[in-house]
């Protein structure tokens, strides 16, 4: 199958790529920049697909920033939360709507491309804070990618019940290259060890029995 993969270049949806092309898929890789604070990742995005041979490509969209106000991903004036993906405080990072924007973008580049589907690495773990992450999210944009256009489009979500530990399993079993990967919202050279993501990060890795790579701050 001939799939177009939304690509931050962290741990998700690294694992899903390597996932996806162990598979024989042909794949396609998109990163989209959005202004968020921790766009270093799209360096490392980059570093990962030429790593693992997949093409990839990053849209500009820096400007959003601007408009999708009220999170910490997009706003520098607001702090970043330490702790798990679980507690309240964590709502803050999210940014409005913007699983639905990556979507769109990706499909319109996927039927541009004469692609056969479009994936995104949403899993269990991000279902407690993020709504854009949940099955009924998930379900909804399925159906609108049937409607949206003359050709039919396929969405694939295959951690969407996966925990983050599960997903570290998998992605090691198809040979991802976690050391390359970057997951800390604080945006800074090193994982700071304290925000959720990387909470979350160091406890997949211990709860998958796979060696940590990361270089935390603390």
């Amino acid at each position: 199958m001939k799939i177009l993969s939304i690509f931050s270049g962290g741990l998700d949806s690294t694992a899903l790529i390597a996932v996806l092309a162990a598979a024989g898929h042909q794949l396609r890789s998109i990163s989209i920049n959005y202004g968020q604070r921790h766009r270093r990742e799209i360096d490392h995005a980059v570093q990962v697909a030429a790593r693992l041979h997949i093409p990839h490509e990053i849209v500009d969209l820096s400007n959003l920033g601007a408009i999708l106000t009220g999170s910490s991903q997009t706003d520098t004036a607001l702090d970043v939360p330490s702790g798990h993906y679980t507690d309240q405080s964590m709502r803050i990072t999210v940014v409005p709507n913007r699983n639905m924007i990556f979507l769109a973008v990706a499909t319109g580049r996927a039927l541009s491309l004469g692609f056969e589907a479009v994936a995104f690495g949403a899993h269990r773990g991000d279902h407690a804070i993020y709504p854009d992450c949940r099955a009924e999210f998930v379900a909804a944009m399925q159906n609108a990618l049937q409607c949206c256009d003359y050709s039919s489009i396929k969405l694939i979500t295959p951690f969407l019940n996966y925990s983050k530990a599960e997903i570290v399993q998998a992605g090691a079993a198809a040979g991802a290259p976690f050391e390359l990967t970057y997951s800390c919202y604080r945006g800074g050279e090193k994982h700071c060890g304290t925000c959720g993501t990387c909470v979350e990060r160091k406890e997949a890795f211990a709860l998958a029995n796979v060696a940590d790579p990361t270089n935390y701050q603390s």
